[in-house]
């Protein structure tokens, strides 16, 4: 299967606010996760969904927009643009999905240096909330 019937399930999943429950249907047990800010890899659904949730909760606002789409086998990677605070940012998502079109791995790249930080400050306050609730 190629990346497509997954990525129509990934948009479907966005379009509706990335919830925990519908982001954890689309995620391989052992998806692995790949922060723009974080050195080290994220493994498992349950940390995966923690920070495509946040990511979510802070990227995903009325200005975020993907703007490119390559589809190639079982690999996609969607360019997008959002912005936060005023700091425009561009950044892309690279997700792997397996044959059932599941996300088995999720990278997301951001730039330039003023939006990584933004990122980082934003999605560090959307995890810390995270983990009070």
């Amino acid at each position: 299967m190629t990346a497509h019937k997954g990525l129509e399930r990934w948009h479907r999943v966005m379009a509706k606010g990335s919830a925990p429950a519908d982001l954890a249907a689309i995620i391989h047990p052992d998806a692995v996760f790949h922060s723009p800010v974080v050195h080290t890899p994220q493994r498992g659904r349950d940390l995966v969904v923690a920070y495509l949730a946040a990511a979510g909760q802070t990227l995903g606002n009325d200005s975020f927009r993907y703007v490119r789409e390559l589809v190639d086998g079982e690999n996609a990677m969607l360019e997008f643009t959002t912005e936060m605070e005023g700091i425009v940012v561009n950044g892309v998502d690279i997700i792997r999905f397996d044959e059932n079109g599941m996300i088995r791995d999720f990278k997301v790249m951001v730039r330039p240096l003023k939006a990584v930080n933004k990122v980082w400050e934003m999605m560090a306050a959307q995890l810390e909330r995270t983990k009070g609730s």
